[in-house]
């Protein structure tokens, strides 16, 4: 079982490393940048070699990084859609020095375009970006369908995948609280879920999981994660959800509402029960 959290790479990716082991995990997600935005720091190959050597000593899975928040890619202004593209085309050349691990992204907000246009301008950007992640795998995360948050379906997604032409490089990310808020539901029927994310998108191509419990209930189009067995969600199910035969080997990522030792205890959780 790869099991992580998102943890943070200030101190740089050796220390990350250490601090993913000190919690007994054996991967990690992280932003290149701010989630805000702004400027990414320089990465030292000697750091990145480092952790890479610790990393394979220690069994690491995939690491899962995140695009920043801020970033739309079906903005209405082309102005926001061209940052979006320079940004994430900036962090996949940084993500050379970790080859073979994944970028996740928001597929953005339609801004009141409507969710075909959106869809379309997302898909547009993504062939513009793929050809740039060498071998790093892009993925479109599930959204819960707040506001005008494209992607809130399995059939959204769907569509974006499959309007890409050359989807060698890309895959999805499936945030648990985000299809449970969107009304998918993992608690009581995972394996429905799991069979309508297959017929749509193709269960080859999800690639990781978001770990989360929910503060809401069904359908609520609210994303507010909860920590493990706090939510509305559960633990039992999570559970089931890092034990389902057919997520085997995928990373598990916490980005539940923690500080360290709150993750050390989450991962312990679910190593007692797997």
């Amino acid at each position: 079982m790869y099991i992580g959290a998102h943890l943070s790479i200030s101190k740089g990716f050796r220390a990350i490393v250490e601090e993913a082991k000190s919690i007994d995990a054996n991967t990690f997600a992280f932003f290149l940048r701010n989630p805000r935005g702004g400027a990414a720091k320089t990465i030292d190959a000697r750091d990145v070699a480092e952790a890479r050597e610790l990393m394979a000593a220690h069994g690491f899975g995939r690491l899962v990084a995140h695009a920043p928040y801020v970033l739309n890619p079906c903005a209405a202004k082309p102005e926001l859609r061209a940052f979006a593209r320079e940004t994430m085309i900036d962090d996949l050349h940084r993500l050379a020095a970790l080859p073979g691990n994944y970028y996740n992204f928001h597929p953005g907000c339609h801004v009141g375009q409507g969710a075909d246009a959106g869809i379309a301008l997302t898909t547009e950007f993504l062939r513009e970006v793929l050809p740039e992640a060498g071998e790093t795998t892009v993925l479109i995360e599930a959204m819960a369908g707040k506001g005008t948050e494209i992607g809130r379906t399995f059939d959204e997604l769907a569509r974006m995948y499959d309007g890409v032409g050359d989807a060698s490089r890309l895959g999805v990310c499936l945030d648990t609280c985000h299809i449970w808020d969107g009304g998918y539901d993992v608690a009581e029927h995972l394996d429905d879920v799991i069979g309508a994310f297959d017929a749509a998108v193709g269960i080859e191509h999800l690639r990781a999981i978001h770990l989360n419990d929910s503060m809401n209930a069904l359908g609520a189009h609210k994303d507010r994660h909860a920590r493990i067995g706090e939510g509305h969600i559960g633990f039992e199910a999570l559970l089931r959800v890092v034990k389902h035969p057919k997520l085997a080997g995928l990373p598990f990522i916490l980005e539940t509402p923690n500080d360290i030792d709150g993750y050390r205890r989450e991962i312990a959780m679910f190593r007692a029960r797997n």
